[in-house]
C-alpha cells in the first residue's frame, strides 16, 4: 500500500512553517497517543506513522530531500542521528516537556493513575399535586438500586476468598511501553488487560454476584419535597446512588419532582393567575366578590365600572420562594365578565330602558346596544 503524503498527515500545507508543523503535531499526538486509544491498533498504526512524518519535515536537510524526491528519498538518510530523531524542530528541552506534560506523560510515568471508580448517580420521578408544591409534603419512596453485595460485600470474589493483585501490571492497572518518537524515547502507560484496569484478578468469582460485586435491592428513602418547587426540579440526597469501588464514595440520588396542573391555577414564577367570572351588574356597580386562593377565601371589593379583563392582585398568595419559604410571591385575578345567554322578557325591557336612557337604539336585529353588549 502507497504510503500516505507527510503533509497531508500532519494536515498541513507543503510550504507550512515549523511553528505550524509543531502544532500540527502537538494536536495529532494527543489524538492518536495510545493512552487516548487503548487497545485501538489503528490508532497505534497512525500514531507511528505521524512520527515518522515529523522526523522528516522536522529536519531542514530530511524535508529538503522529501520535497525533492518523495517517499523515494527514503534511502537517503532519513534514518536520523542514531538518538530517535532528537527533538526534530523543537530546538529545546522545553518544548519536548511541553508536550510531554499535555499527555499526562512525564519521565516514564504518568501523571494521573486509574482511581477507585465512584458510584453512579440514580434519578427517579415523584409526582406531587400543585398544592403540595406549594406547601411542602413529605414521602417514602421504593426502588431499585445496584448496592454492594452482602455474601462478598462488594469484591466480587468467594466468601472466605479475595481478589488476588493482578501479575502483568504489579496491582497498577496500568502497563508500561516504550516506545520511539521524534522526542526520543517514550513510556506509555495503557490500560491492563488482564485486569481491565482493576489492577486485581478474581479467581474464585462470588456465585451471589457472578464477580461483579453489586446486585439489585430495593430501597426506601423518605423525601422531603420543599415549599415552592417548580415542575422540572430536582432534590439531591448526598451519597444516596450506587455503591462504587470499595474504598470510593457513593453515587447521589436526584428525586426530579413532576408537578400535576391545577384546573384554576397557572403558575408563572412564583406568581399564580387565575380567572374570576363577574356579572354586568357586579363590574358596572361595583361590590364585594369572593376569591379562592390556595391559602382559603378571599374578599375583594370591585370599582363601580370595573372594565373587562381588569386584574386584581392579592400580595402573597403565590407560591413561596424556595431558598426563602417565608416570602412568597402574589395571585394575579383576571375578571372575566359574564354576558347572559337567555333573558327574561323583564330583564329585556330593563336593559332597553337602561339603553334608552343611555339615548342608544336597542332595536332587535340591529346592532343597537344589546348586540353590541352581547358581542
Amino acid at each position: 500500500m502507497a504510503k500516505q503524503d507527510y503533509y497531508e498527515l500532519l494536515g498541513v500545507a507543503k510550504g507550512a512553517t515549523d511553528d505550524e508543523l509543531k502544532k500540527a503535531y502537538r494536536a495529532a499526538v494527543k489524538k492518536y497517543h495510545p493512552d487516548s486509544n487503548p487497545g485501538d491498533t489503528t490508532a497505534e498504526a497512525k500514531f507511528k506513522e505521524i512520527n515518522e512524518a515529523y522526523t522528516v519535515l522536522s529536519d531542514t536537510e530530511k524535508r529538503a530531500r522529501y520535497d525533492q524526491f518523495g517517499h523515494a528519498a527514503s534511502g537517503a538518510g532519513f534514518g536520523g542521528s542514531g538518538h530517535g530523531g532528537g527533538f526534530g524542530g523543537f530546538g529545546s528541552f522545553a518544548d519536548f516537556a511541553d508536550i510531554i506534560n499535555e499527555m499526562g506523560v512525564f519521565g516514564g510515568r504518568r501523571r494521573t493513575r486509574r482511581g477507585l471508580a465512584r458510584g453512579s448517580d440514580v434519578e427517579i420521578t415523584l409526582q406531587v399535586d400543585f398544592e403540595d408544591a406549594i406547601f411542602g409534603v413529605e414521602r417514602e419512596l421504593e426502588f431499585d438500586i445496584k448496592d454492594n453485595c452482602d455474601d462478598c460485600r462488594g469484591t466480587g470474589a468467594k466468601a472466605g476468598t479475595t481478589p488476588e493483585s493482578c501479575k502483568p501490571c504489579n496491582g497498577t492497572g496500568q502497563v508500561q511501553q516504550t516506545m520511539q518518537t521524534p522526542l526520543g524515547y517514550m513510556q506509555t502507560s495503557t490500560t491492563c488487560k488482564a485486569c481491565r484496569g482493576a489492577g486485581k484478578v478474581i479467581k474464585e468469582p462470588c456465585p451471589t454476584c457472578s464477580g461483579g460485586g453489586k446486585v439489585n435491592k430495593s430501597k426506601k428513602i423518605a423525601v422531603s419535597v420543599p415549599k415552592g418547587i417548580d415542575n422540572g426540579q430536582s432534590i439531591r440526597y448526598t451519597g444516596q446512588g450506587e455503591a462504587g469501588d470499595i474504598g470510593a464514595p457513593r453515587g447521589d440520588m436526584y428525586v426530579r419532582i413532576l408537578v400535576s396542573s391545577h384546573p384554576n391555577y397557572v403558575r408563572r414564577g412564583n406568581d399564580l393567575y387565575m380567572e374570576k367570572q363577574i356579572s354586568f351588574t357586579q363590574a358596572a356597580l361595583g361590590g364585594e366578590i369572593s376569591i379562592d386562593t390556595p391559602y382559603g377565601e378571599e374578599f375583594h371589593r370591585l370599582s363601580a365600572g370595573t372594565q373587562p379583563d381588569a386584574m386584581v392582585t392579592l400580595r402573597g398568595k403565590g407560591i413561596p420562594h424556595i431558598n426563602s419559604p417565608n416570602r412568597s410571591g402574589d395571585m394575579v385575578v383576571v375578571l372575566k365578565l359574564v354576558v347572559p345567554r337567555s333573558l327574561t322578557d323583564g330583564q329585556k325591557d330593563l336593559l332597553r330602558q337602561f339603553a334608552a336612557a343611555g339615548g342608544e337604539s336597542v332595536e332587535e336585529g340591529k346592532k343597537g346596544f344589546f348586540n353590541k353588549f352581547k358581542k
